[in-house]
């Protein structure tokens, strides 16, 4: 059986000031056409198809466009819900789009019920996992502690209970929505730690002949069988050295995998430009990110004149610009931004005690900062999974 793996459309999001609607729909046109042309068996949406829980209508138009181009193509298509979706949202009118054989999976309660299809070699189970948040779910899977680990690892004992009643030779295909230990993050990934800890072992998901995941949005292998295949389009600067692309996975008849990368189009390449002012404008060398998406970095000890004006000039395309200063670390002007760079908001407000009480947080403080964090996380996708 040969599946196309994508995740991480984020339909709605713009890069910046730009509007990405356009790049969004030639990517749509690009998967069907992929699906059509590499006589793809099925196609696994591995979350966040949209890029938050109340979506704008052109994205919710986008993704009917998409829904009716895979049904005409008959080429069965497999979805989750990830931690941008509304669960509930995307999920409406799931039984009656399976009849087009687009099969929506965002119930937690339902990651034991596969889709079943069918190949030469017999059946393949696909197996829905969709994004789920510890605190939301974790009665539901009967477990003690909130954590990722904890509520992944019974919906996969599910799995494998499910596979195990099946016939013997019967192939598996998991698809989830989480953050696997060994994947490299990017900055436009909204943070899903619980409890300190946002990463689960992909041993966790021994069992299964194919993974496919969603969630970071770098293409990236895990495993051989436990792979990320990332977002379509680049939606940070920290995206700007990934090659986006599809997995095109072969699942053969005794489970073994192989997977081959499909690139997507890229509307417009990102470059990240560092140095002062003048020497960005004067070297010869950057000709060739003339036409790019551009953030640049400049390092004037002191800010210059309409630099954003100046640099537009020759990079007409910039979006981002930032001000760092080559100053000593001890210099009293560094920016107070720049000092909480890289930091997390439990180790943020770890500082902050420790800088007012003139001592680090204890183990029992650190333990209610965290649960702090995590209750104000959960509350807030409560009440947006609401709206």
């Amino acid at each position: 059986m040969r599946i196309l793996h994508t995740s991480d459309w984020h339909l709605g999001r713009a890069f910046h000031r730009v509007n990405l609607l356009q790049a969004q729909a030639g990517f749509i046109g690009h998967l069907t056409t992929t699906v059509r042309e590499r006589a793809v068996d099925a196609v696994v949406v591995s979350g966040d198809v949209y890029d938050r829980a109340v979506p704008p209508l052109a994205a919710v138009e986008l993704f009917d466009t998409a829904l009716h181009r895979l049904a005409d193509l008959g080429v069965p298509t497999v979805m989750i819900s990830g931690n941008h979706d509304s669960a509930r949202r995307l999920g409406v009118g799931a039984g009656l789009i399976d009849r087009a054989g687009i099969h929506l999976r965002t119930e937690p309660s339902a990651t034991g019920t596969p889709v079943i299809l069918r190949d030469a070699h017999g059946d393949v189970a696909f197996y829905g996992l969709p994004y789920l948040e510890p605190a939301l779910v974790k009665d539901e899977f009967g477990v003690d502690k909130a954590g990722h680990e904890a509520v992944l690892g019974a919906a996969m004992d599910r799995v494998r209970a499910d596979l195990a009643a099946r016939p013997r030779g019967t192939r598996s295909v998991v698809l989830a929505h989480a953050f696997v230990t060994g994947g490299q993050a990017s900055d436009s990934e909204r943070d899903i730690t619980v409890g300190g800890v946002a990463a689960v072992p992909a041993g966790i998901f021994d069992g299964a002949d194919y993974v496919a995941l969603g969630h970071l949005h770098g293409c990236q292998t895990i495993t051989e069988r436990v792979r990320y295949s990332g977002s379509p389009l680049a939606y940070s600067f920290s995206e700007a050295d990934h090659r986006k692309s599809m997995w095109l996975v072969d699942l053969d008849a005794d489970g073994s995998v192989t997977a081959e990368r499909v690139d997507c189009p890229v509307p417009r390449p990102l470059a990240r430009l560092r140095g002062r002012l003048d020497d960005l404008l004067a070297d010869p060398e950057l000709a060739r990110h003339e036409d790019a998406w551009v953030e640049a970095t400049l390092t004037d000890p002191f800010r210059p004149a309409e630099p954003m004006a100046r640099l537009t000039e020759r990079f007409p395309h910039t979006l981002s610009l930032v001000f760092a200063p080559e100053r000593a670390p001890d210099d009293f002007r560094v920016s107070y931004a720049r000092r909480l760079a890289g930091r997390s908001d439990e180790q943020i407000a770890e500082d902050f005690v420790a800088h007012v009480r003139g001592a680090a947080p204890d183990a029992a403080e650190t333990a209610v900062l965290r649960e702090a964090f995590d209750a104000v996380r959960a509350d807030h996708t409560v009440r947006e999974v609401a709206r």
